[in-house]
């Protein structure tokens, strides 16, 4: 493939197939009056100031509703339809287009990367909190379930201790789903698609939706309901059996009921399902994973296991919500929800035909969550206050499985824990241009262990205060900057597989955050420019530390800092034609940290590009012709910490083109259009990327 550039800092640029799609989208703008406008279409017109505008976006990311360009936090937000048209339809996807936000690491469980900070894929945590309709979503466990039928996510960078307590540490994805209504409406989305290469099989994958809100009772009772099956051919050969060895298939559903027997009170009752039946793991072994088990090499996407291998966890939620308003000024919020994750897992570390490690994996992890907030909104002057207790109830269980005896081990642990919180949030309005937004968060966690094989126990607490600044100034009433210290935290645990009672536990990894940065909107809010720059101190940093040469632990063995700044752009150059570009770069490294197998100190944080990148263009006529491309990039990202393993800096172009009506819409789409390879190599693992795929989606509402 032909790269779009040589040198991405002196910006010399190459003539290829990315930059012409560009080129094309934007002079098929000069051609729009030539085409005819099509009856029935809801679209703004682009010859008035309406259609040619930005439209206000409004938040929830501080627990109150606000303008997203007056807030003092680096934030990229997508509304239903920003969703529909880049075809986002699960957080990797939507990571693509967040400055300095990494999902796609090749890792296969969604582990998320903030300005380059990424919890131990052991300790099960993330250091970038997210919450659905209020409900936390604290650990990888679920954390790539589908996006559908969404009103807006939100997605904060920077510490959001204060607010959101507990692995909110580099930032916080919120997640708002649509509300029932007094509307009755409803889609169904059929999509097929085929791979642009695969070692195996035809590479033919395909989903199909549905979504229904409807009234049951006019102004007092509404009624939600959508679903989604998707289904992927694999495209890694297992030749042992001639089958592909990485399907993947999922099942997703959701009801939402909302009840408003007044005026001023409004109950959700919201339960969620996902199931997922994968037959294996994206990866392969590397040279050195080879050497490790003493087997061969199979070659470029192949595996020869003789494990029927499966990935099928399950994830159920339910929530209730109430809200209350006493009147204009106060409100009370109430989030009360449950969520059970069942995983299951049978997995073929060895990819052989020999039974050196495999792994039997059955654990199930349950969160009880409750949050009571009081909030106040008048004028300029916002505060609010508020609780917060989860209760987690996990168990684990699993088994080694090898010909070889001193492999073989079976281990059966249980975990309890709870915290408590209490937080406030105040914005106070100093002068009529100057504000200062202050907020402290309390929060204590107590968490036990049982090693049910073993007859261990260990407990353990923690607590932390977040405190957060900051000041905003507005130049004018298009033109806001911030000034902000903030501190947030990853917090402690335990060691799953430690048996060693003096690596049981680790303790919380907390950070440091001083930011500035500016909210700008130009020409009568046709451009929108924001940005921010930050300084980062990392301490206790939760590392896998290695004790020994083979035995590695989850410890606080590491200081780090970072520094780094984002940029995002949105611009509609007319009613129909829009460009947006994103660009992060951030810089993490070790300021102190060794083990036993080496000194890494001014080495790289893994999985921490240096640099992302999204530049897209996107044409809508009023006639029905839609068309869009996006180029995303990322720089190079080492997986280990002596920055020997990486994944090479890579770019792809994502296309949509189609035609829409008021019911009816048909779109021929590509995503990775010319089919680049962005493998990630690991020691001993090789984790694929996706092959490049074309497919053809048809949506129809009613």
């Amino acid at each position: 493939m032909s790269r779009f550039w040589k040198d991405p800092w002196k910006g010399k640029l190459v003539w290829s197939a990315p930059w012409k799609i560009f080129l094309i989208m934007g002079l098929w703008g000069l051609f729009q009056p030539c085409l005819l406008p099509a009856q029935g279409m809801d679209k703004s017109n682009p010859e008035t100031d309406e259609g040619i505008q930005i439209e206000t976006m409004t938040v929830t990311a501080q627990k109150q509703e606000e303008n997203v360009q007056e807030i003092p936090i680096s934030i990229s937000v997508f509304n239903d339809q920003a969703i529909e048209d880049r075809k986002i339809e699960a957080l990797s996807d939507m990571a693509d287009f967040v400055p300095n936000l990494v999902l796609n690491d090749g890792q296969g469980r969604g582990t998320p990367t903030m300005r380059g900070m990424r919890s131990p894929g052991e300790s099960l945590t993330v250091s970038t909190g997210m919450y659905i309709d209020g409900v936390p979503v604290l650990s990888i466990l679920g954390y790539e379930d589908p996006i559908l039928d969404i009103e807006r996510v939100e997605v904060l960078r920077g510490p959001q201790g204060t607010l959101y307590g507990k692995n909110a540490e580099a930032g916080v994805i919120n997640i708002i789903t649509r509300q029932p209504d007094n509307e009755f409406r409803g889609k169904i989305s059929v999509q097929g698609n085929k791979y642009l290469s695969a070692e195996t099989g035809d590479g033919l994958g395909g989903t199909a939706s549905l979504l229904v809100n409807t009234p049951l009772l006019e102004d007092r009772l509404f009624a939600g309901f959508s679903g989604r099956f998707s289904r992927q051919d694999g495209y890694i050969e297992n030749i042992s059996t001639d089958d592909t060895a990485n399907d993947h298939e999922n099942y997703y559903g959701r009801v939402h009921l909302r009840w408003t027997p007044t005026e001023q009170l409004d109950i959700s009752l919201i339960a969620a399902y996902t199931e997922y039946d994968d037959s294996g793991a994206d990866q392969a072994l590397s040279e050195s994973g080879a050497t490790m088990f003493g087997v061969p090499l199979y070659g470029y996407r192949k595996v020869a296991s003789n494990y029927d291998e499966s990935i099928s966890p399950t994830n159920s939620s339910q929530a209730l919500k109430l809200t209350y308003d006493f009147n204009d000024a106060f409100q009370l919020t109430s989030v009360t929800s449950r969520r059970v994750y069942e995983d299951l897992r049978k997995v073929d570390f060895d990819t052989s035909p020999a039974t050196i490690w495999h792994s039997d994996q059955h654990s199930e992890y349950t969160k009880i969550a409750q949050e009571v907030r009081l909030n106040y909104q008048k004028d300029k002057l916002k505060w609010l206050v508020g609780l917060f207790y989860d209760h987690d109830d996990d168990e684990t269980a699993s088994e080694i499985i090898s010909d070889h005896a001193s492999m073989a081990k079976e281990r059966s642990r249980d975990y309890e824990g709870s915290s408590y919180s209490i937080f406030t949030n105040l914005v106070y309005p100093l002068f009529d241009t100057l504000n200062v937004v202050g907020g402290l968060r309390y929060e204590r966690q107590d968490r036990e262990m049982t090693d049910n094989i073993n007859n261990l126990e260990g407990d353990e607490s923690w607590t932390s205060i977040t405190p957060k600044l900051a000041l905003e100034y507005f130049f004018s009433s298009s033109i806001m900057s911030y000034i902000s210290a903030t501190k947030g935290y990853l917090s402690g645990g335990y060691n799953m597989y430690a048996e060693d009672p003096d690596y049981y536990t680790f303790d919380e990894e907390e950070l440091w955050s001083y930011e500035i940065g500016m909210k700008s909107a130009f020409l009568d809010n046709r451009l929108i420019v924001n940005a921010a720059a930050y300084y980062m101190e990392i301490e206790d940093m939760q590392v896998n530390e290695y004790v020994s040469p083979t035995e590695a632990y989850v410890t606080n063995a590491a200081e780090a800092s970072g520094v780094g700044f984002e940029v995002d752009v949105t611009a509609r150059l007319s009613g129909g034609l829009s460009v947006v570009a994103g660009f992060g770069y951030n810089h993490i490294e070790f300021d102190t940290f060794d083990d036993a197998n080496g000194n890494y100190e001014g080495n790289i944080a893994p999985y921490a590009p240096e640099y992302t990148f999204n530049i897209g263009a996107q044409y809508r006529h009023r006639n029905g012709f839609y068309a869009r491309a996006d180029l995303i990039g990322y720089d190079k990202m080492y997986t280990d910490y002596a920055n020997t393993y990486k994944r090479d800096a890579y770019q792809v172009v994502n296309a949509k083109i189609g035609y829409e009506t008021d019911r009816f819409d048909i779109y021929l789409y590509g995503k990775n259009i010319f089919d680049e390879e962005y493998d990630t190599e690991g020691k001993y693992y090789i984790n694929y990327s996706d092959p490049g795929a074309i497919g053809l989606q048809l949506t129809y509402r009613f």
